[in-house]
């Protein structure tokens, strides 16, 4: 045994009482199963149960939710059991002392599980394709979590990563053969997708969930699942790397109030949401909020006109429900030039279907840019998103895509820009103060910014608990910078005088930056000094601006 497979061992949180009491360790296999079903206790380990585990890692080991762990005696150093511990560890699992066992007790236990089932579930007979019952239900243990996205590495083991709040959590683990086949189900599911499915090639794909997997009758996504993006790439030192992400049908609904903007924010979207006409871009990288804000300003923009406008959306695909809008996906593509033509052609399409507010999923294209600025100079309200970093950057986007610069120096066009991210929130049952760690670099930094007073009112991750699941952060929190322009600012932004133009939002328009945003949340213990630097950059270095 290694230090590291001894430290898994030696350092897992456990309570005092063992798996198995002291009566029973010598007593029958029946009599030890009996007792772990006991109590409404339930198996987790089992197909299908909370932590399932491949076939091959139920033969080593069995867990239990009051927290019992049954371990192979000859397998207790396995790579499988050793992983499977540590997750339990980084999850803040209940886990009690380990009971050692031969491998008739582990196998009793599971054959005494499917008993309790009478058989193999029906979820598990009424379908053909083992793999896409497997594709579907890790969808559902993801859904049931609000994941974003789903990670799948197929190397010399298959690992799958939930994305919970931003953060990638590794939470399954397989065999490379398995991942080989979940790979290709997952792909052979999907609606539209590339003919063939090839292993050494980059490849898209997306599948409805109003429709059935492409190969079954009445298989479908987990209820609740609108449709799911995955793309297919090939890596190094490994076969396959899978990421699916997962479009919810009304998220919006789920949205928590203290993940959305603050009082300062919702003030200047609230103009914005006023003005009958113009340009709105909502700026940001990959996961930063930018779909659901649109979306959720879209709603407020309907229920605050009493519903009596005509509000269209073009979207690749319809990611969330908007009540009240007519949405407009692209369909009937197989590849991605199709999907800019046909992006383009719903676009115009919607442009001559008398709309009041158009919003644009994305612009992605000089074709689509055009069109979203005609529309603009043409008498309606048009919200949309880009990726870029700042909402000064949304405007030099624009430029760099090759929309001319003299149709956007009018600020009833160009209306307003709007940059965020999304921050994970220290827990507020674990956190620690900075002041009590003098030895955290960014201690510093802050005594030099804020003062001891500052060290006194920020915090920093602490080391978890029941609350947070062991991660010591607890949901997240959005920041950002909002621009509302006037024919000045537009006239040096777009004159190339990025600096004049950030200097006059600053000091004549009352211009708040991300950091400065970020840093308020900072200062009321919402977020920790260390979640700040990693979007904003360090405390004693320029921002952005």
């Amino acid at each position: 045994m290694n230090e590291a497979e001894n430290d898994i061992l030696n350092n897992i949180p456990r309570d005092m009482k063992p798996s198995i009491p002291a009566g029973l360790e010598n007593a029958e296999n029946k009599d030890i199963v009996d007792y772990l079903f006991s109590n409404g206790n339930r198996l987790l380990t089992a197909t299908g149960a909370e932590q399932e585990l491949p076939k091959e890692t139920q033969n080593l080991i069995a867990y239990f939710s009051g927290g019992e762990i049954i371990i192979s005696r000859t397998h207790r150093y396995d790579g499988r059991v050793l992983a499977f511990l540590d997750l339990l560890k980084k999850r803040a699992r209940p886990m009690r002392v380990p009971f050692y066992s031969d491998l008739g007790l582990v196998s009793s236990i599971y054959k005494a599980y499917e008993s309790r089932l009478g058989g193999i579930s029906k979820s598990r007979q009424d379908y053909d394709n083992q793999m896409q019952k497997d594709f579907v239900d890790i969808i559902a243990k993801a859904a049931a979590q609000k994941v974003s996205d789903i990670h799948i590495e197929v190397a010399d083991q298959t690992t799958i990563f939930f994305r919970i709040d931003g953060s990638m959590q590794p939470v399954l683990e397989y065999n490379a053969g398995w991942g080989e086949s979940f790979v290709r189900a997952a792909f052979a599911s999907s609606d539209m997708s590339n003919a063939n499915y090839a292993q050494n090639e980059y490849q898209s794909a997306q599948k409805d969930g109003r429709t059935p997997l492409r190969g079954t009758k009445d298989l479908y996504l987990p209820r609740g699942i609108l449709s799911i993006r995955m793309q297919f790439n090939p890596i190094a030192f490994g076969s396959r790397y899978v990421v699916m992400r997962l479009l919810y049908d009304n998220p919006s609904e789920g949205i928590k109030t203290e993940q959305e903007f603050g009082e300062y924010e919702q003030k200047l979207l609230m103009q914005l949401r006023s003005f009958p006409t113009g340009l709105v871009i909502v700026a940001g990288p990959t996961s930063s909020g930018k779909s659901t804000t649109l979306v959720r300003n879209m709603s407020l923009m309907l229920k605050e006109r009493h519903y009596e406008i005509n509000m269209i959306t073009v979207e690749n695909p319809v990611e969330q429900k908007i009540f009240g809008a007519h949405q407009m996906p692209v369909v009937n593509t197989t590849n991605e030039e199709q999907r800019e033509e046909k992006y383009t052609e719903a676009l115009a399409a919607a442009l001559r279907s008398d709309p009041d507010t158009l919003m644009v999923g994305e612009i992605r294209t000089l074709a689509a840019a055009q069109l979203t600025v005609r529309g603009a100079l043409s008498g309606h309200n048009v919200w949309t998103t880009l990726h870029a970093n700042s909402a000064m950057a949304a405007l030099t986007r624009l430029l760099d895509l090759g929309i001319e610069a003299f149709k956007l120096k009018e600020e009833t066009l160009m209306r307003g820009l709007i940059s965020m991210r999304l921050f994970k929130k220290v827990c507020p049952y674990c956190r620690e103060r900075l002041i009590d760690h003098p030895e955290n670099p960014a201690y510093g930094r802050v005594m030099d910014a804020f003062g001891e007073l500052g060290l006194q009112q920020v915090y920093v991750r602490g080391a978890g608990c029941e609350e947070c699941k062991g991660t010591g952060t607890l949901g997240r929190i959005k920041a950002g910078e909002i621009i509302i322009t006037n024919s000045e600012f537009l006239r040096l932004a777009l004159a190339g005088n990025t600096d004049g133009a950030i200097r006059y939002w600053l000091e004549e328009m009352d211009g708040r930056t991300l950091k400065e945003a970020a840093m308020s949340l900072m200062l009321q213990g919402i977020i920790g000094v260390d979640e700040l630097e990693r979007w904003v950059g360090l405390l004693d270095r320029p921002g952005v601006y």
